[in-house]
């Protein structure tokens, strides 16, 4: 296809599409899912008015049983900033039908060394965290939650942001770290491992994720390679039971950058064909592969209007 142009919007040919890939096991969909840039695609207005006007409270609390008509996954960003709880996930699963799954990233409390120098962090910002790669908190505070909606659990995602000298002076001493932590974990989850030092991506890397069946989430962010060049890498599909990327910011873009460009998220406003190209080739191989889950999430900040990079992957 052209990728300069985009082909007309049509939700009920994106609904088709989606739910036929998802019953052969290829789950696409979309990081978050409050975006009222989104209504007129995924989203009707009407639906959310209130005394003739939009109520933006109203959106947030209900658009996931709409965008559930469309989609049959979509990944929790909430996640990774608090653990989730129970009554949480509850009202999340009430919202959809029993062949949807949650892609959830893992809360940044068990996945980062230190704490950034953000405000968030209030006075633990800049310190080392005593809870970095603690399995018996991550049994506790997120999979035990978790318990109630395991079967609409579709992907676990542990998100390490780059790691830096101070952190770790070899790749392969934290490469000890996590085949440890993967050892005490529960099994039976469907685990995967998203990685930001692009020069970690060794095979000695696929090899413990492969010895744990944990996935390697392909993803496409600011300094790592593009997805294309991940998926060539021999041994980095390391499960042959589970598939995981996401499609997040351009290789070379910082993400605040991709805000500022491209909020409200409406539209499409700038094609990356490599992209889209790697997005198709994983929703083909996945429909072609048996016995194996697929779950490919994109972002807003990917290209602009994240329906539309799907829409183009499908195309």
């Amino acid at each position: 296809m052209d990728f300069l142009s985009e082909p007309p919007f049509e939700r009920e040919v994106l609904q088709r599409r989606l739910q036929a890939l998802a019953a052969n096991g290829v789950f696409v969909g979309t990081s978050s899912w409050k975006y009222p840039g989104w209504v007129g695609q995924v989203y009707t207005s009407a639906r959310y008015e209130f005394r003739g006007r939009f109520a933006n409270t109203r959106f947030e609390k209900d658009c996931l049983s709409e965008y559930a008509e469309v989609f049959k996954t979509v990944c929790v960003d909430a996640g990774y900033y608090a653990f989730p709880t129970e009554k949480h996930l509850h009202g999340l699963a009430s919202q959809v039908p029993d062949d949807f799954r949650f892609g959830f990233k893992v809360t940044d409390t068990i996945t980062l060394k230190r704490f950034p120098q953000l405000p968030r962090f209030g006075p633990k910002a800049g310190t080392t965290n005593p809870d970095f790669l603690n399995p018996e908190l991550f049994e506790n505070a997120f999979l035990k939650p978790c318990l109630s909606m395991r079967e609409k659990v579709g992907v676990l995602m542990f998100e390490f942001s780059k790691f830096h000298r101070a952190d770790y002076e070899h790749g392969r001493n934290f490469l000890a770290d996590l085949d440890q932590f993967l050892t005490a974990l529960p099994t039976g989850w469907p685990y995967a491992i998203e990685m930001r030092n692009r020069s970690w991506l060794t095979p000695e890397y696929f090899a413990c994720l492969n010895r744990h069946n944990v996935a390697h989430v392909f993803n496409s962010w600011t300094q790592m390679p593009p997805v294309e060049e991940q998926l060539a890498l021999p041994g980095s599909r390391t499960t042959p039971s589970l598939v995981a990327a996401r499609f997040l910011l351009k290789p070379g873009r910082k993400y605040a950058d991709a805000v500022e460009a491209f909020q409200p998220y409406a539209k499409v406003k700038e094609p990356i064909q490599q992209a889209r190209e790697a997005g198709t080739m994983l929703i083909l191989e996945g429909a072609t592969t048996k016995k194996k889950k697929t779950f490919i999430y994109v972002n807003n900040r990917m290209e602009g209007n994240a329906i539309g990079t799907i829409q183009a992957m499908l195309s």
